[in-house]
């Protein structure tokens, strides 16, 4: 069984293969799905020292997709993401550590628009295979619960039966194929 300690080398993200998702509460009442179309990154694993290890990720906030327009048009405004102003959302680490055999916690400055804060992501180790063409791929998955407020992402409208359209908790939602690299 291949091991996080197998992992030594440098990945680049398969962005046909990952998604970079969220979930939030709308009305109070259901969830809302979304995700991030268009993004590239990379990283290096130190199997032998984790706390070496590093990535980071680009996002461009215009390829946001909840599969409504409407929504999709409005998050990309000043209301939210601010799109214009700010075409990238990026998380660079600042720390790896690993908490169990197929665990690693990643901490890193994650910035939207314009705002920088740290978050820690949990992240399972789910494989690695060597695909039909040759390439070495590793899997994560990860998810952390973050407050848009923090970013200073705080419009809502209130709802007349109390309570607020959309929750200030964003759950992010990180499914990773990688690629190591020659």
């Amino acid at each position: 069984m291949t091991t996080i300690a197998d992992l030594t080398g440098t990945y680049a993200l398969d962005p046909s293969h990952s998604r970079l998702g969220f979930v939030t509460r709308h009305a109070m009442i259901t969830k809302v799905r979304g995700s991030f179309d268009t993004f590239e990154g990379s990283g290096t694993i130190d199997g032998t020292d984790v706390a070496k290890s590093g990535v980071a990720v680009t996002i461009q906030s215009t390829s946001i997709n909840t599969n409504n327009a409407d929504r999709d048009n409005h998050l990309r405004s000043g209301d939210f993401f601010g799109a214009g102003d700010f075409p990238t959302i990026t998380f660079t680490s600042t720390g790896f550590a690993q908490t169990d055999e197929l665990t690693l916690e990643v901490t890193g400055d994650l910035t939207i628009k314009g705002v920088t804060k740290s978050v820690t992501v949990p992240f399972e180790f789910t494989g690695a295979a060597t695909d039909p063409f040759g390439n070495q791929r590793v899997g994560f998955e990860g998810s952390t619960v973050i407050s848009r407020a923090d970013w200073g992402i705080t419009w809502n409208a209130a709802l007349e039966a109390g309570g607020v359209l959309v929750s200030d908790k964003i759950t992010l939602e990180i499914e990773v194929s990688a690629i190591k690299q020659a």
